[in-house]
């Protein structure tokens, strides 16, 4: 068949099974899952990212169940303010910044493909066991995810791999291929249903990854009972971890002692924890850059292309993004090989530069600065400490690296 073999129903494989059919290009989704549930925690949508999906009509679906962030805050751990900016629509984009739980986002996208596209075109427990390819096309094989023993075939003009960080198709290609490169941080993660706190709408860091950092934002407007859904992440350097897996729970008291003492005047961090829905725990991983995605036919696309550390809130935009530059490039080139090609040599560098960047300096370096120049100490007054022109400056880099800096989007 002349489609699109997309393996894997996530963000990424989603977005392009909707880009491609918005552009005429017919395609099919197979999902290793028997059904597609909500699963993980909160993530952001950058503008970058939003200005896509707004391209697909879904900024609406999307602000209905996702909070519209407003300001980035960060915070000592002592409570104490270093440095607060706008985000979003607040900071002059076109687009939104979108604070949202990962199983709202990807239900926006599957009602989305299925109302569009037909349910007929997303096929579940299809797990991929391989694709091998000729001169003619691909052909996908999978299994049902039981014994093993039922496989199925499907054929069309090329295959995209979504099939995220543990990507059966990239292990075919890179066999070899080292175990994920741990960066020495462990996180917690977890979703607590508490009243809005500073805007409303912030996305608050604080901390350092020495002794304790977190991330806080919420995720979910406020329901009948005034409370949101706010996600957090703990942090904390440590030498021991086990295997990337997002659905394994974590302990409480692996972690809960680095906080007990953060009662700030906006939050009590230790009650706002352990007032949890659950905790999952996960090694802040990625791997290293590949020299290549695309194999004739056959490429790879977000995860299972750049897995990268979850710093900068990028993991999901540059699926997105990813998703985006395909659909173009096929639109573009007759040759599927070359359309490929073409893919690979416009995302590559570029996520390969986020992939190294939030290894070292991504938003959050803000508060190693504070932490170092400070030693780990409250301060007087932080213009004593970094200047809000170094605070700023480190703030715009990153965002210039990662592709959303408001002359990026407006060129």
């Amino acid at each position: 068949m002349d489609e699109v073999i997309i393996v894997g129903a996530g963000i990424g494989g989603l977005t392009l099974g909707l880009a491609l059919h918005e552009a005429g290009i017919p395609c099919r989704i197979f999902e290793s899952a028997a059904e597609i549930r909500a699963i993980g925690v909160g993530i952001n949508l950058l503008p970058h990212a939003t200005r896509e999906l707004a391209a697909l009509g879904l900024e609406s679906a999307l602000a209905k169940v996702a909070i519209a962030t407003t300001d980035a805050t960060f915070f000592n751990r002592f409570g104490q303010l270093i440095y607060q900016e706008p985000l979003g629509r607040s900071a002059g984009y076109d687009h939104p910044q979108f604070s949202i739980h990962r199983g709202d986002l990807q239900r926006v996208l599957l009602d989305a493909f299925v109302a569009r596209a037909g349910a007929g075109r997303l096929l579940t427990n299809r797990h991929c066991v391989g694709i091998e390819q000729d001169a003619a096309g691909v052909t996908a094989t999978f299994s049902d995810g039981s014994a093993d023993t039922n496989r199925t075939t499907a054929r069309g003009r090329v295959a995209i791999a979504c099939d995220g960080i543990n990507s059966v198709v990239r292990k075919q290609f890179f066999p070899d291929e080292g175990e994920p490169r741990y960066s020495g941080i462990n996180m917690w993660r977890g979703v607590t249903r508490w009243k809005p706190m500073l805007s409303g709408a912030s996305m608050v860091r604080a901390g350092w990854l020495s002794h304790g950092k977190m991330v806080i934002y919420p995720i979910r407007p406020a329901g009948a009972d005034g409370r949101q859904l706010i996600n957090w992440v703990a942090e904390i350097e440590t030498p021991h971890y086990r295997k990337r897996d997002w659905t394994r729970f974590g302990s409480l008291d692996d972690f809960i002692g680095a906080f007990a003492d953060w009662n700030f005047e906006w939050l009590d961090v230790p009650a706002f924890i352990r007032a949890a829905d659950s905790i999952l725990e996960f090694p802040m991983v990625d791997q290293d850059p590949l020299p290549r995605w695309s194999f004739g036919r056959i490429t790879l696309l977000g995860d299972a292309a750049h897995p990268m550390v979850p710093r900068g809130s990028n993991g999901a935009g540059q699926a997105i993004l990813d998703a985006r530059a395909l659909t173009t490039a096929l639109r573009a080139h007759a040759d599927p090989v070359a359309a490929l090609v073409a893919y690979q040599n416009e995302r590559l560098e570029a996520t390969t530069r986020i992939v190294l960047t939030n290894r070292t300096n991504p938003p959050d370096a803000i508060l190693r600065e504070v932490f170092e120049r400070t030693g780990d100490r409250p301060f007087r007054a932080i213009d004593d400490v970094i200047s809000r022109e170094e605070l700023a400056g480190l703030s715009e880099g990153y965002k210039r690296i990662a592709g959303y800096s408001k002359e990026a989007l407006r060129g």
